[in-house]
């Protein structure tokens, strides 16, 4: 009795997400017609593969591309500029160049899209910032950052924030970075603002009012998913590793 209300309910399962997904309709025949192997093979066939569709399996296989060809997304988008030079393209080309890590010239093509857009557009001038701190030119990255427009969106407010702490955290204003560190950790997900701003107090001596930020980062880090904790896992170690430290143990 058990086995034939189980095959039912597999069957009526696979009729919904055939009708849902537009699966052909000569699966539904089989799945009435042959209930156990006509389900079965409708989960191997349409389900399974779409359950393996899922981000972390996309993320994987991208880092498996880039693994292979590291510089076919930049190929690809120096081919685009080639082709047609616009504010678009060049951001491609200088996102492709971020993510290689080369802010460098990412500063100069994010210049050039920067120039080619018209009025102050908020997310070419965001990225410019980045790519301006992360090349080392600091001054010019909080100027862009303290001119940067207001956005509609706080977590892209918050975003600006926190490269503006860093920006002043590197010119030395450690004050005025702590406090924009401290209340972007009540805000932002993650824990970028506690660690860096828990790096700074352990600088200052102030290794008590370091922990309990460092404890926050370990709860957050816990309710991550692995594909989030991986990609800031040199920074989730290194609070765990210091935490340690602090407590003694």
């Amino acid at each position: 009795m058990i086995f034939f209300v189980g095959t039912i309910l597999v069957q009526i399962a696979c009729v919904v997400h055939l009708i849902k997904n537009g699966r052909p309709s000569l699966w539904l025949w089989a799945i009435i017609l042959l209930p156990i192997a006509g389900a079965a093979a409708y989960v191997v066939v349409e389900i399974l593969p779409g359950l393996f569709r899922s981000r972390e399996v996309r993320a994987v296989k991208a880092a498996a591309v880039r693994k292979l060809d590291p510089e076919r997304e930049l190929r690809a988008a120096r081919e685009a500029v080639d082709v047609a030079d616009t504010a678009a393209t060049r951001t491609a080309l200088a996102d492709a160049l971020a993510e290689a890590g080369n802010w460098g010239e990412a500063v100069r093509h994010y210049r050039e899209a920067v120039a080619k857009t018209p009025g102050k557009d908020r997310t070419a001038r965001f990225k410019l910032a980045r790519a301006c701190l992360e090349a080392g030119n600091v001054s010019e990255a909080r100027r862009l950052l303290e001119e940067l427009p207001q956005s509609v969106s706080p977590s892209e407010n918050d975003r600006a924030a926190l490269l503006l702490a860093r920006s002043l955290e590197a010119l030395g204003e450690t004050g005025r970075a702590m406090t924009l560190y401290a209340e972007l950790g009540e805000r932002m997900p993650g824990a970028e603002a506690q660690c860096r701003h828990a790096a700074l107090l352990i600088g200052d001596g102030r290794k008590g009012e370091a922990i309990p930020l460092l404890e926050e980062a370990e709860r957050r880090a816990r309710r991550l998913d692995k594909m989030e904790r991986r990609k800031e896992s040199e920074m989730y170690d290194w609070a765990a590793r210091t935490l340690a430290e602090l407590r003694g143990v």
